[in-house]
């Protein structure tokens, strides 16, 4: 199988910058999951810059095929801040000029005050982050960009686990994407998502053939927490 899609070329990247590695890792939910995405590892200039032209592809994509309009980009503090930045940069590049804002943690008293900083709110918004876990941040980002009133459209992230969220016995039919899309009525775009991964590994890239000792182990994780 060719590597030629833009959510496979994303996990070859992904890959090849150590951002998403296979092993066993606990995840944040206390499972044990057969690989880890870190996107907090896109830390010099040229991988960033690359990861925010993926963020950028995806969303010109989604508005080329009639899925989504948006007007600017709000990242959530703190990850999304230079997500967001970074994608809009992306996009200029691309011929999508757009603004783009994000918030501080706490409200600051003095010069231009309050929590946003960059462009006022206001328009379709897209909210830029790297993943959805609980969705907490999301959910603050969209009761934010409403308050302003302004519309969140979507939720744009790097990789979507469709996992099934709770912990334990309790867990739900849902994953959080699925549960996040259901309470907002907001879709998440994402640039690549857990069947990519699978479908990379039966590719033919090098990378691919060195992670494949790990299929076995990633096939038994999507049988028991896969949405």
């Amino acid at each position: 199988m060719n590597v030629d899609s833009l959510g496979h070329q994303f996990i070859e990247f992904a890959l090849a910058s150590k951002v998403l590695s296979f092993g066993q890792y606990k995840t944040k939910a206390g499972r044990l999951s057969p690989y880890f995405f870190n996107a907090g590892q896109f830390n010099r200039g040229a991988t960033l810059g690359r990861l925010a032209r993926f963020y950028a592809q995806t969303l010109l994509t989604a508005r080329a095929e009639g899925r989504l309009e948006f007007d600017m980009l709000f990242g959530p503090a703190y990850k999304g801040i230079t997500l967001a930045s970074a994608t809009a940069v992306a996009l200029a590049e691309l011929g999508a000029d757009v603004p783009f804002a994000f918030n501080r943690k706490e409200a600051k008293d003095h010069g231009e005050g309050g929590v946003i900083v960059g462009s006022a709110l206001a328009g379709k918004v897209v909210i830029v982050d790297d993943v959805i876990t609980e969705g907490a941040a999301k959910r603050e980002s969209v009761e934010l960009i409403r308050k302003h009133d302004a519309e969140p459209v979507a939720v744009l992230i790097a990789l979507d686990r469709v996992e099934r969220a709770g912990q334990g016995d309790s867990l739900s039919s849902q994953s959080a994407v699925q549960a996040f899309e259901q309470e907002f009525g907001i879709p998440v775009i994402s640039i690549a998502n857990f069947g990519d991964l699978m479908q990379f590994l039966d590719s033919d890239s090098p990378l691919a053939r060195d992670a494949r000792a790990f299929r076995s182990a990633m096939e038994q994780y999507r049988a028991k927490y896969a949405a």
